[in-house]
């Protein structure tokens, strides 16, 4: 039975997706439709969360969540969370003063609604999943390649976790000899298969473009460009082959700034997948680009406790 038959029928949704840059809030609906959202910058300089509490409670109070019925809130946080305690343990991007009060029983007592905590890319997974490119699909990975990279899984229609939130991607190790330097800078899959790295990888190229600009080059076939970006998304595709052992997801779903080029980014993992994943499956590991874009994890907070 596929992922996107076991629905059930649940009240809407307070989704929010808290980002180092921005946050995001959205009341969902159980079939994963966005009726409303707001969105801020993520106020750095703040030494307590009180914008983002703000945000949250304002959609909570508005129109749209009281017609929708809202009954909880699922809150995505850009870092590691302990499940059994309800609490955010680390999150790099955000200001570390913010940390100790993002946990579901400070939450609940501030927005007045039961509050559960996930990581952003486990919710992205689960948006994926259930509503985008893997809906109909049990066992579902989900690579967002940005300036970092994260993941989840979901198997058998639910989120890999156990006590703490897992599937750190980004953090794994595939160059043994730069890690027994010391040099994490050059041996994780983050630091060498994200945006991040394909700035780096240009800047030390002297190409002197990043972001869109470098990947039009790519497009238009410059030699140089082509070559820092292949390697990028080469190192992002050995990490990604190291998941499908793993896991053996029956399709890799690619998000992020930089996964969402298409064949430029989806070809190369293919064929790292074939070259070096796993052997004798009945069927191949997909490949696909995220259907929701920046949405998956919003999207995701509908499914959320279907899939926890």
């Amino acid at each position: 039975m596929g992922v996107a038959r076991r629905v059930a029928s649940v009240s809407a949704v307070l989704a929010v997706d808290l980002g180092g840059t921005n946050m995001r809030v959205a009341i969902v609906a159980a079939d994963g439709t966005i009726l409303g959202r707001r969105t801020e910058p993520t106020p750095k300089g703040d030494q307590r969360p009180t914008a983002f509490l703000s945000l949250i409670g304002a959609e909570l109070r508005g129109t749209v969540a009281v017609e929708a019925g809202v009954d909880h809130a699922v809150i995505g946080m850009p870092g590691r969370i302990d499940h059994r305690a309800g609490v955010l343990e680390m999150a790099p991007n955000l200001p570390k003063s913010w940390v100790p009060a993002l946990n579901e029983r400070a939450l609940e007592a501030a927005l007045h609604v039961d509050v559960l905590l996930a990581n952003d890319a486990d919710l992205a997974a689960v948006g994926e999943a259930y509503f985008g490119a893997g809906r109909g699909r049990d066992d579902v990975a989900y690579v967002t390649l940005s300036t970092g990279v994260g993941a989840g899984v979901v198997l058998n229609g639910k989120i890999v976790h156990g006590r703490r939130s897992m599937a750190e991607l980004g953090h794994t190790i595939i160059d043994i000899a730069a890690a027994r330097r010391d040099d994490l800078l050059h041996a994780t899959v983050e630091n060498l298969g994200s945006g991040t790295a394909l700035g780096r990888n240009a800047a030390e190229a002297g190409l002197g473009v990043t972001g869109r600009a470098l990947v039009e080059l790519v497009r238009r076939g410059d030699p140089a460009a082509t070559a820092v970006f292949d390697r990028t998304v080469e190192a992002a595709a050995v990490g990604i082959t190291n998941l499908c052992h793993l896991f053996s997801p029956e399709i890799v779903v690619i998000g992020g700034g930089l996964g969402r080029n298409g064949s430029l980014v989806l070809d190369p993992i293919r064929a790292v997948i074939a070259r070096f994943g796993p052997v004798g499956l009945t069927e191949p590991i997909d490949v696909a680009e995220a259907a929701l874009g920046d949405d998956a994890a919003l999207i995701g907070g509908a499914a959320w406790r279907r899939a926890t």
